[in-house]
């Protein structure tokens, strides 16, 4: 404790290291089912060829003289095995044996050319290599296997089905669509019933952003919260008929019929919610958990409203909040010793005294021209960046959302350099820590990748340790594969061209008396930083919302349909460094170190957890 009385460094070390090693084992604990569950990290060659990269949860139940059904699950694009946790969490305390699949191109799974992932070798971009796999364990039921995965996994569980529907033996019982559509009609334009004496569920979101709609000759769709309406939902409750004539059937209701002498089941669960919602939703699990038990009956039957995965959720995130405490109280500790001393500030970096005049005129007119810029060229440069390096981009979504990051970074440079000429004040380089030498600049970097590489470190260990990371629904920190590293170094730089301008503005010339408290200005900071994020997650979904269209779908130059979702994370990170550059500037004067940390972080945290193709 200083004179101050305030807590050092270290102590705040310690406490960050404990908020994790409590993230790991509170996580752990529900994962498992309090040590009922058996949690094992897979790697496996499949049958068409691939390495997948699985989570394999076995209830202590299931043996080879008791076999449990069983349930393969699948995240959506952009996404890995860990999304799926509100439902193998769920599943497995019930007694499923439950496989979170990778599918290819994510996470830890083995990358596929772009457009080979629904080759019929390559087994419904893993879905069905993992039935396979699923239905030769001892103690799995091979007569009750189920399927299922949000959006595109649940493009992967209709595919499998659809694969299944030519095997010798088909293997797969039930499928539960999550964000998808079924196939509704064959090649020759007629209703059919793609899923035969299966049981088969929809969820069908009513704001969903990319599926449930009923396109019309002119162009022109129905909005997705209108879906039980059309005649697809209604072929598909009516087993494939055509609709035409027939009683119209709700929503949440199990129909069974006959199918070849075989009791099928259909059902549409139609939740009030939006696409990416419905994998942190506790009434689609609810759905979900009623679906399975329905159709494979469940070894221990558990009322769908009683869930647990919550409780993973917010240890999950306790973790994501040592994390950040850890960066910033390890940089401090390092800048204690003799190699990194140096760059300590003599004492903690006060507010430059209030603004007046032009500069605090030019204050609110740069934070609002640069939130003007930075929403522009989101919502209507989407179209002409995604058509730039859409074919030739490993991963679209780091790609394009470096290139923005990259270009409001750059124009905030321009707006300190027209801020000097309106305003005529002194540039203050040295003064505000701008102007660095290059030995300093050396440690800077240094110490940089030490504190983010250490700091990922400990998302490692709790993988290795625990099986567990630290996220909280679309923010995730997960462990990596060495493969994903030159993609990270590929779209590191565009990053570094938005956080360091991006601290330099907010630290060594924003930084300053504002009100009466000093986190007053750092808010301040951190407000401009997410406005422009949530200002457009506001108009695109508060347009939906009243209207069941997205804008885009009014004009398509106006953004498109997956970048309201990649604002979700957005939001979060930028108020995050606005405040982890804030504490490290107070106490080195140095703008580069927390540009370049956060830099490193992002683009490793936006590397792997999104889809790769070759």
């Amino acid at each position: 404790m200083n004179k101050k009385g305030k807590k050092s460094a270290g102590f705040w070390l310690c406490i960050s290291l404990i908020i994790c090693l409590i993230s790991c084992i509170g996580a752990s604990m529900i994962q498992t089912n309090f040590g009922k569950v058996t949690v094992k990290d897979l790697r496996f060659e499949t049958e068409s060829g691939h390495q997948m990269s699985a989570l394999l949860l076995k209830p202590d139940t299931a043996t080879a003289e008791n076999p449990a059904p069983a349930i393969i699950c699948s995240h959506g694009w952009y996404n890995n095995r860990e999304m799926q946790d509100l439902n193998y969490v769920e599943y497995a305390r019930r007694g499923y044996v439950v496989l979170s699949i990778d599918m290819y191109g994510h996470g830890n799974s083995d990358n596929l050319p772009a457009g080979d992932w629904w080759k019929p070798e390559n087994n419904a971009n893993g879905m069905y290599d993992a039935v396979k796999m699923m239905a030769a364990l001892p103690y799995v039921d091979k007569e009750k296997i189920g399927v299922t995965g949000h959006s595109n996994g649940a493009l992967a569980s209709r595919t499998a089905v659809l694969l299944d529907n030519e095997a010798e033996k088909p293997l797969i019982e039930a499928a539960l669509l999550v964000s998808n559509d079924a196939v509704y009609k064959g090649e020759d334009g007629a209703y059919f019933n793609m899923f035969g004496d299966r049981d088969a569920g929809i969820v069908a979101c009513q704001y969903d952003e990319f599926f449930h709609r009923t396109y019309n000759e002119d162009g022109s769709h129905t909005a997705p919260r209108d879906f039980l309406k059309q005649p697809n939902a209604q072929s598909f409750l009516h087993f494939g008929q055509d609709p035409e004539g027939l009683e119209s059937r709700k929503a949440e209701t199990i129909y069974k019929e006959d199918i070849e002498g075989k009791e099928a089941a259909r059902v549409i669960y139609n939740p009030n919610i939006t696409h990416p919602w419905a994998h942190f939703s506790k009434r689609v699990v609810d759905s979900s958990v009623q679906f399975f038990e329905d159709a494979l009956g469940a070894p221990n039957p558990i009322n769908g409203s009683d869930q647990i995965w919550q409780i993973k959720v917010v240890f999950n995130a306790l973790g994501l909040v040592g994390f950040i405490m850890f960066v910033v109280s390890f940089a401090k500790v390092l800048l204690k010793t003799s190699c990194f001393s140096s760059l300590r500030a003599e004492e903690e970096v006060l507010p430059s005294p209030a603004l007046s005049g032009r500069e605090k005129t030019w204050f609110w007119v740069s934070s609002i021209l640069g939130a003007v810029f930075s929403f522009v060229v989101y919502m209507f440069g989407y179209s002409v960046i995604a058509k730039l390096v859409g074919g030739i981009a490993p991963q679209s979504g780091p790609a394009f959302i470096g290139i923005w990051a990259a270009l409001c970074g750059v124009f905030s440079l321009f707006l300190l350099w027209v801020g000097r000429k309106f305003t005529k004040a002194p540039s203050r380089t040295e003064e505000n820590g701008v102007k660095i030498s290059a030995k300093k600049l050396g440690l800077t970097i240094l110490l940089a990748l030490i504190v983010a590489v250490s700091a990922y470190g400990l998302v490692f260990l709790a993988d290795y340790l625990f099986k567990t990371d630290f996220r909280i629904w679309v923010v995730a920190l997960k462990a990596f594969n060495a493969n994903m590293i030159p993609y990270i170094l590929l779209y590191l730089p565009l990053f570094l061209l938005y956080y360091i301008p991006n601290s330099i503005c907010s630290n060594s010339y924003n930084y300053f008396e504002l009100g009466k408290k000093p986190w007053i200005n750092t808010c301040v900071n951190a407000m401009f930083n997410i406005l422009p994020s949530v200002v457009m997650v506001i108009i695109m979904y508060g347009c939906f919302f009243i209207s069941g269209y997205l804008p885009n779908e009014f004009a398509p130059f106006f953004g498109g349909s997956i970048i309201g979702i990649w604002l979700y994370p957005v939001i979060v990170i930028l108020a995050v460094a606005a405040v982890v550059s804030r504490k490290l500037y107070r106490a080195t004067k140095n703008p580069y170190l927390a540009g370049i940390i956060m830099a490193v972080l992002v683009a490793i945290m936006s590397c792997t957890n999104t889809l790769t193709q070759m």
